[in-house]
């Protein structure tokens, strides 16, 4: 079969992004099978030679979930350790006594903004929603008020802040400084989150009146009162243990500046602020704070991590088709005519991260996937590009990008119905409004700090 060349190539990479959306939306066939089927399909049409199709899909996958896999894994455990525990309990309380519950909106932010950073957002959302059940129950206030802000801080982590896996994994695309990619992040995300979460929850939780009696968060309230009783870890040690694997990656970034380059020290400063190493190391130290010093013996332990890993799974193998999809785009040629198309267009490489990671967003229903992908995409182009740009902002306009519109084919979109109690209106008039106020907002910010650097 002849190759496809030129423009064509992009008229079958939009059919099968076309495709995809319906497949997943429409038919609701599982997005892994999908993403595996649809790449394939896409190597035959453009005429990729067949023994490399199946290749390029697997070199792809694996070499996303290379790195991935340990991330979402370790962070996943760190989070269990901490719900377990009651760190996130006490976070929770720590923050309404300081906040005082006419201000609990912004609490809820924060401590989204903090749990966030290791963890992916379905796991953040898990580990939380008990927390925003229980405030709500506390200070009498909608579920929204508390919970949109809260889904906000974590949305922001998830898409910009480095030790998250797919902020990560834009950072080794785009061969960007962790530790500035960490600052930049913050300066663009609290903002941003501000917007999205408080201030966006205050004006709408007037407008929808969520169910009286929500069945799931009277098992989490019920739940958490008899949990009452145990003693929580401090605030201290459990900000300490989530910080961790952040505090250990900037000073990885930072290890250039302490000692000379190529000797002992410096190499060991490197190797603690791996990404993979810090989260190891926040994850055994959980193991004391979070599990010995609250009396959970061994076994306790083990099966706390067991039990975690089994529900992300699914998350895994979709990141790591979506990998494979991105490197079939890669090997037919077809980012390499986007490449040619963005640059004769001279579009902004900032634009260009931001609309590449939107568009798979919208198709995949993942920013993880969005993420990885897109960064495959526009890395050539930001390496060959006529224009400068630093790469710390590559990764910000991208990772704004992926968070676009959240609708039917995101598992987040889901999780948040049927935990807040909404209807599908409901929820795209909430959470899909809010993750676009974070998306449009983000890039403006991201071009107003490229405008200062």
């Amino acid at each position: 079969m002849e190759a496809v060349h030129g423009s064509m190539l992009l008229v079958y990479a939009v059919i099968a992004i076309a495709v995809l959306i319906l497949m997943i939306t429409r038919f609701k066939v599982y997005p892994f099978l999908v993403l595996l089927i649809v790449s394939l399909l896409l190597g035959l049409a453009v005429g990729m030679p067949i023994g490399s199709i199946v290749k390029s899909f697997e070199t792809g996958n694996g070499n996303t979930l290379g790195h991935i896999a340990i991330v979402v894994g370790l962070g996943t455990m760190l989070g269990k350790m901490m719900a377990e525990s009651g760190g996130a309990e006490r976070v929770a309380t720590t923050l309404i006594r300081w906040f005082g519950e006419k201000n609990i909106h912004w609490a809820m932010m924060f401590v989204a903004i903090i749990v966030g950073l290791p963890v992916f957002f379905e796991v953040g959302f898990v580990l939380l929603i008990p927390i925003a059940f229980n405030v709500a129950k506390r200070t009498g206030k909608s579920l929204l008020l508390v919970g949109l802000p809260m889904v906000a801080g974590l949305s922001v982590v998830h898409g910009l802040i480095p030790p998250h896996p797919a902020a990560l994994l834009a950072v080794q695309a785009y061969h960007a400084d962790i530790g500035r990619t960490i600052v930049y992040g913050l300066i663009i995300g609290v903002p941003t989150a501000i917007v999205a979460g408080p201030l966006f929850a205050l004006l709408i939780h007037r407008y929808i009146a969520l169910p009286e009696n929500n069945p799931l968060a009277a098992q989490f309230v019920a739940s958490d009162e008899h949990q009452q009783k145990r003693d929580l870890p401090s605030f201290g040690v459990t900000l300490f243990t989530i910080l961790l694997p952040v505090i250990l990656m900037l000073i990885g970034s930072w290890a250039d500046l302490v000692s000379e380059p190529k000797t002992l020290p410096n190499d060991l400063l490197h190797f603690i602020g791996n990404t993979d190493v810090a989260l190891l190391i926040a994850v055994l130290v959980s193991f004391w704070t979070f599990g010995a010093q609250r009396g959970f013996n061994r076994e306790q332990i083990q099966k706390f991590c067991g039990d975690c890993l089994a529900p992300i799974a699914g998350i895994t193998l979709i990141v790591g088709a979506g990998g494979g999809f991105g490197r079939v785009l890669m090997d037919s040629g077809i980012s390499k005519q986007i490449v040619e198309t963005a640059t004769s267009a001279h579009l902004s490489p900032l634009l260009l991260g931001w609309s590449v990671a939107a568009l798979i967003r919208l198709a995949t229903g993942s920013a993880t996937v969005a993420m990885t992908t897109a960064c495959g995409i526009v890395a050539p182009i930001a390496s060959a590009g006529a224009v400068a740009v630093k790469p710390e902002l590559l990764v910000l306009a991208t990772g704004t990008g992926s968070l676009i519109f959240s609708h039917v084919n995101d598992g987040g979109f889901w999780l948040i119905k049927e935990y807040f109690g909404m209807t599908v209106g409901q929820t795209f008039k909430t959470w899909s409004l809010c993750e676009t106020i974070i998306s449009l907002l983000g890039l403006g910010l991201t071009f107003a700090l490229a405008a200062v650097l």
